[in-house]
């Protein structure tokens, strides 16, 4: 018998995955997400400052329709334009992260995603924060800037051990609404194998505050029932086992029906929500999902 690893095996193991991350998207980020980044990002948001009396040529879609009408004259609006944006990780750590037919895991997916936000946040001088959770949540990483730190945002989304037993989206949804103070970009990153949508409101709520993008992954030996008998199945979040038999053809397209229609779902609640969806797998190039999602996201600033 093999005996487990040493902790000092491990650690190597640790920092060599974040090497690999490292140089991986350094330079992605550099030759091919740089630029897109800084001009669909940088200096989007705007915060409330102060009142001031309306002079001719100003946006009339700034007045203030409550104070003209107490100060008995015009007033508008005066913003300042927020030159730093703050990028919020959230990153589902739930069991069901970690599950993978190939070389990679969903979760490790979702770190090398993740080092994408955060390098490129890096690269161009915005702060990261993280979020981790399961049916709870895991831990909180308050935004920084620096390198160090975003590599130390990807250390902790591939190896802090939950200790939640399912999934939730709902108490990560309210933990950011209540610690992000200004104008953020928030990115969910889950596999979505939620049992329910009762978390809908709240994302709403964060997408009226915050611009908000869902990373959905997943793995393609979820998507269908191998022909190969009957076969025990576990449930990663409950941990609940089951036999079925998965020569049967109605067995298999069952479950490609309940698959499909849990998608649809989650999908239909995210459109609601006004939350751009980008679908990925571990055994898929995700460079250009990413890519058109920077794209989409430049045209629809600009309209």
């Amino acid at each position: 018998m093999t005996p487990p690893p040493s902790n000092e095996e491990r650690l190597q193991r640790i920092l060599q995955r974040v090497r690999r991350i490292d140089l991986l998207t350094r330079g992605v980020v550099k030759e091919t997400l740089g630029g897109q980044y800084h001009s669909k990002f940088k200096g989007q948001g705007i915060e409330f400052d102060d009142f001031r009396e309306y002079q001719p040529g100003d946006d009339v879609r700034f007045l203030d329709w409550n104070v003209t009408a107490r100060m008995d004259q015009p007033y508008v609006r005066k913003y300042i334009e927020e030159r730093e944006l703050t990028v919020m990780l959230m990153v589902d750590i739930s069991p069901s992260a970690d599950y993978g037919s190939k070389a990679d895991s969903k979760r490790e997916l979702a770190a090398e995603m993740a080092a994408m936000f955060a390098l490129s946040a890096g690269a161009n001088g915005d702060k990261v924060g993280l979020l981790l959770f399961s049916n709870r949540i895991e831990s909180y990483v308050p935004p920084r800037k620096g390198h160090s730190h975003a590599m130390r945002v990807i250390r902790d989304v591939l190896f802090t051990t939950p200790q939640g037993h399912g999934s939730s989206l709902q108490p990560a949804l309210d933990f950011a609404l209540q610690r992000i103070a200004h104008r953020a970009l928030v990115v969910v990153l889950s596999d979505f194998l939620l049992p329910d949508t009762d978390w809908e409101q709240s994302l709403r709520t964060l997408t009226a505050k915050h611009d908000v993008a869902a990373v959905q992954l997943s793995d393609p030996a979820e998507s269908e029932l191998p022909d190969i008998g009957p076969v025990c199945l576990r449930d990663p979040e409950s941990g609940q086992e089951f036999v079925v038999n998965s020569s049967s053809r109605s067995v298999r397209d069952w479950y490609a029906q309940q698959l499909l229609q849990h998608r649809s779902t989650i999908a239909a609640a995210l459109r609601r929500a006004g939350v751009e969806c980008i679908s990925t797998s571990t055994t898929e190039p995700y460079l250009p999902a990413l890519k058109a999602y920077f794209k989409t996201r430049g045209r629809k600033k600009a309209r």
